[in-house]
């Protein structure tokens, strides 16, 4: 296990580290694939197993997705430093129950990860251990595919010309049965004759209820998402003002904004936080469906968005700023500026006397 308290030697730091990821089933995490190129870009090596029995008993380092971490796991692994990152809390119904139990089963790790502050006051962990918050990102790839920045908005400008055009409306993307409680705001879309490209794996009970101005892509592979996302005007937000998706990051907001899409959004929590950190204007739905099919129709057009600059969240700039790739000395301590100062003036000074 590695110590927080111990210096490490020159040797060590020269070692290779592997970091063993568990992710607990084969769903895709992009932020998975940006952990692996992270480390990997530095010279050390990482592996991602879909369940803890798969990692080596000599492993160094494991990295759980939690989930649950199994204790014969936890024990088998004694020897490892072991990193627990909460990047959600746990999904209706009886989320807070299962985030109760999570906080009672779950072993104690050596650090740990929240995706917010929220979700960590959400979790109640109170033991003494380290921990570090790490929101989402997103790929580079998003913003290598952003439109051309659009000219300013002004009075005379005619609104539908400032924005390029596209084979759809809307776009949404992201876990199509959450969208099943917003199946009257889709016919709203539909109503104003606008149309919508749903970008993912549609669920029959879901598909029985478009409206026919509803085009499915089925699922796609992550890297093709970008191009699916440029296929339309606007980027389609829908989350439910439910604990915990309201205070959660939306990804898919993240990817609409690196693409440079304006964003159309239902009105919750996080989205009217991150809306004012990041100096975003979105046009934001009301909870009042009458008001829907103007939202969609002139209103849609003419609302003044403005695109956020996240480039921040491009995934190596936002894991380049945690502390515990030092500790795992993943990247190299740096020392100092003018840490040594004195003693170079000092030796500088000694060379310059024994001139004279």
């Amino acid at each position: 296990m590695l110590n927080t308290a111990a210096p490490i030697s020159a040797n060590a730091q020269k070692a290779i580290v592997c970091i063993h990821f568990v992710r607990g089933g084969p769903a895709y995490l992009p932020e998975i694939d940006a952990y692996v190129d992270f480390i990997t870009s530095h010279g050390h090596q990482a592996l991602v197993h879909d369940a803890g029995a798969t990692v080596p008993l000599n492993a160094q380092v494991v990295w759980w997705r939690c989930g649950r971490v199994p204790s014969a796991e936890a024990r088998r692994l004694k020897n490892a430093f072991h990193i627990h990152e909460y990047a959600s809390t746990s999904a209706p119904p009886k989320a807070w129950l299962k985030d109760f139990i999570k906080h009672w089963a779950q072993p104690k790790p050596d650090y740990r990860l929240f995706q917010n502050g929220w979700v960590r006051e959400r979790m109640g962990f109170d033991d003494g251990v380290p921990y570090a918050l790490r929101d989402m990102g997103v790929a580079q790839a998003f913003f290598d595919a952003a439109a051309p920045e659009l000219p300013e908005a002004s009075y005379e400008d005619d609104a539908p010309i400032r924005i390029p055009p596209n084979e759809f409306d809307l776009v949404y993307l992201g876990e199509m049965n959450r969208l099943l409680p917003f199946v009257p705001l889709l016919q709203s879309i539909h109503d104003a004759s606008r149309t919508l490209l749903l970008v993912g794996d549609v669920p029959d009970a879901l598909r029985a209820q478009l409206p026919a101005s509803v085009t499915c892509t089925g699922r796609v592979p992550h890297a093709d998402v970008l191009h699916q996302l440029r296929r339309a005007r606007f980027g389609l937000n829908l989350v439910g003002n439910i604990e915990p998706y309201n205070q959660q990051t939306s990804t898919k907001l993240l990817e609409y904004c690196a693409v440079g899409l304006p964003v159309v959004s239902n009105d919750y929590a996080w989205v009217r936080y991150f809306a004012a950190h990041y100096q975003g204007n979105f046009h934001f739905l009301r909870d009042d469906p009458g008001s829907w099919q103007f939202s969609f129709g002139e209103a849609l057009d003419a609302y003044p968005y403005v695109v956020p600059d996240v480039r921040e969240l491009a995934w190596p700039n936002l894991l380049g700023k945690l502390a515990i790739w030092k500790h795992l000395h993943i990247v190299p301590e740096v020392a100092a500026p003018y840490a040594n100062a004195h003693a170079l003036a000092q030796a500088i000074a000694g060379q310059q006397g024994g001139k004279r």
